[in-house]
């Protein structure tokens, strides 16, 4: 799920991860420890001269995380403690957690218990009614204290107050101060772990320039969860990534129908069982007003392509397995290409899908898995109409980044893939 670009049509899955984290450079000791991700608070001042403060951009951190439906990290907020369940979502910005105080009783944020919790008043820069990170203006609420409200493609929110806290990785290592938000109303369950380019995002604030993730193959027997890798720094297996340069726009680029903090990423063309499709390479470049931006979203779960793109990957489909589609049935809205029956035979009438990128670089999605359980033994191509969710962009979701690894390098403004068993690699 991602601000103007992305929608999770699935329940989320819970993502426990055990980290081995390395110290930056710039310390004079390194230790390897493995614990789960801990958030801590951001205090006002530093007393314990035993606490140190991160250089994060050299820093490096691996944890392993269960997949089903999306990317969800448990990380335990606030001193003392206390876990939070978010999204890692690289489609949006403002990172959030949730606040409310709602009955039957969540495992929602209690900031009462948490001696580092600071709200922000309406007096900080950031709750100016210009400043450009929310969908809406920030405002004051009755209180006295900053109000912001969020808004996603799918129709989902959250709103609350703006806090300010620090993350720890152990008791002496944390992250710089980190502005979240703490809602006291959403429609989801989780929060959200922000991380496109915006300066608010987790790798904005914490200074982090590499990250990179390796999303399992889903299994379908029940009970059984796969694992897959995250990275917080440099990867040792980037020496056989293969990298595309991402699109980046400056200010006077801005148009209506672009988000300028997304991954953007050159995409030229899609092949289907071995056939490249009809489709002009501009399809998949913003145009005039934005439409047509093609970008890398851990937060959506299926693709999503604009209708010139998706038109023509339902023809080819549809002279392989046609009158297999199952008629009249439009799962969520925006994907139309489900059937009844053996997934496996019509993935292999299918054939493979691939999408081709600049310096032939490719993603290819094998035909065994082509085809998304959506329930009630319906299957679905795990790719829909973007328009249809009110949207004028190209997204590839995590459902065809199974098995690959996919690495953000900030620093050098490029976004590299390589093809791996996500669920090896994390044992």
């Amino acid at each position: 799920m991602a601000l103007f670009s992305s929608v999770s049509l699935f329940p989320l899955c819970m993502l426990l991860i055990s980290l081995f984290f390395s110290t930056s450079s710039s310390m004079k000791e390194s230790v390897s420890l493995s614990f789960p991700l801990t958030w801590l608070p951001l205090s006002t001042g530093n007393s314990n001269p035993k606490l140190r403060t991160l250089s994060t951009s050299s820093f490096n951190l691996k944890s392993s995380f269960k997949y089903s439906m999306a990317l969800v990290v448990t990380l335990p907020i606030g001193t003392p403690p206390q876990k939070q369940e978010m999204v890692l979502d690289t489609g949006s910005q403002l990172s959030w957690i949730q606040c409310h105080n709602k009955t039957p009783p969540t495992a929602s944020f209690d900031p009462s218990l948490s001696s580092s919790f600071y709200v922000l008043p309406c007096n900080h820069p950031l709750c100016k009614p210009r400043v450009p990170d929310f969908t809406l203006p920030t405002t004051c609420d009755q209180n006295r204290l900053c109000h912001y409200s969020y808004f996603y493609a799918d129709g989902t929110y959250a709103e609350g107050n703006l806090v300010r806290e620090k993350i720890s990785f152990s008791p002496s290592q944390t992250t710089p101060p980190l502005i979240l938000g703490c809602a006291t109303e959403s429609t989801d369950a989780r929060g959200i772990l922000g991380m496109n380019l915006g300066r608010l995002s987790f790798p904005s604030q914490s200074k982090i320039t590499k990250f990179s993730y390796c999303v399992p193959a889903r299994q379908t027997r029940p009970g059984s969860t796969p694992t897959g890798s995250f990275y917080l720094g440099n990867n040792p297996n980037s020496a056989r990534f293969r990298y595309v340069s991402m699109l980046t726009f400056s200010q006077s680029q801005r148009m209506p129908n672009l988000d300028p903090l997304a991954y953007t990423v050159p995409m030229q063309g899609i092949r289907i069982g071995g056939k490249r499709l009809n489709i002009q390479p501009s399809v998949f470049r913003p145009n005039a007003g934005g439409s047509g931006q093609t970008m890398v979203d851990s937060g959506s779960e299926f693709t999503f392509l604009v209708d010139a793109a998706y038109d023509r990957v339902r023809e080819q489909i549809s002279k392989s397995v046609g009158p297999r589609f199952k008629k009249g049935y439009v799962y969520g809205g925006v994907a139309d290409m489900c059937f009844d029956g053996d997934a496996m035979e019509i993935g292999r009438l299918v054939g493979d899908v691939v999408f081709e990128f600049e310096k032939g670089v490719e993603i290819m999605v094998p035909k065994e898995r082509l085809l998304a359980d959506v329930g009630g033994g319906v299957h679905c191509v795990g790719i829909g109409r973007s328009e249809r969710l009110g949207a004028a962009s190209n997204i590839i979701g995590n459902f065809h980044q199974q098995n690959l690894w996919v690495e953000f390098d900030l620093a050098n403004r490029r976004v590299g893939f390589g093809a791996a068993d996500c669920s090896r690699l994390a044992k």
